[in-house]
């Protein structure tokens, strides 16, 4: 693989608790590719999770290094690790993490404006649109199902273009119809922006659209298979 857009080096994870100390992930490298659509598959407690929070900079490691287009972001303080998600960076979690207090385009636009776009809201609505809520751009989060929910957070995390999307458990809050439509707007987004794609997920059929799936076992990553997607 040459240049990759997401590298770690020998990462490791450890937390202290009140049982002693605990190590999550162990000695972790893997390269990711531009383009590449990961998916992180493996038994609860294996490090998926902890692993993706890694990649976007959202925790930081015990050891090892991270690199992220090029740039190490390993000793990134808090400020420039959050203007480097904002810049190159999409991140969608099972919970939504959507403010109560603003509408779906207040929640998708805030972040733009805060980049610095000058669109912001025009994007916005653009991005709820394509996510089939551009009816419902004024309602709030508590105004709304689970599914539209999650629509919300997947065109906030695609309205800045990011490179590199990454998807903590899109569908496990929701039910399966809802959790296939998320899906294929996932892969829309990927496929409509160029954007490599990394998620964690315990559906078989969502791991097996991704072009490699990479399990974790006890913090340590099994030896890697192709999916279909990739033949």
């Amino acid at each position: 693989m040459t240049d990759p857009i997401l590298s770690l080096s020998d990462i490791t994870l450890s937390l202290d608790g009140n049982a002693g100390r605990v190590d999550i992930l162990n000695g972790i490298s893997l390269d990711v590719a531009k383009g590449e659509t990961v998916g992180l598959v493996g038994p609860s407690g294996s490090g998926k999770s902890s692993l993706l929070m890694l990649m976007g900079g959202l925790d930081r490691a015990t050891g090892g290094r991270v690199r992220v287009l090029g740039q190490d972001i390993t000793d990134m303080n808090e400020d420039e690790l959050a203007r480097f998600r904002r810049a190159h960076m999409g991140v969608v979690f099972q919970s939504f993490h959507l403010i109560p207090t603003m509408t779906a385009l207040e929640n998708v636009a805030t972040p733009l404006e805060l980049a610095g776009v000058a669109d912001a809201f025009e994007r916005a609505e653009a991005e709820l649109v394509a996510v089939g809520l551009g009816s419902r751009a004024g309602h709030y989060p508590s105004q709304m199902s689970g599914g539209e929910q999650q629509r919300v957070a997947l065109a906030r995390a695609a309205a800045p273009r990011p490179a590199i999307l990454l998807a903590d458990e899109p569908t496990g809050n929701l039910d399966g119809s809802t959790g296939q439509a998320i899906m294929d707007l996932l892969f829309g987004l990927r496929d409509r922006y160029g954007a490599t794609l990394i998620l964690v997920t315990h559906a078989p059929d969502l791991a097996a659209r991704c072009d490699r799936t990479i399990r974790l076992e006890d913090g340590r990553i099994a030896p890697e298979q192709r999916s279909a997607a990739a033949e």
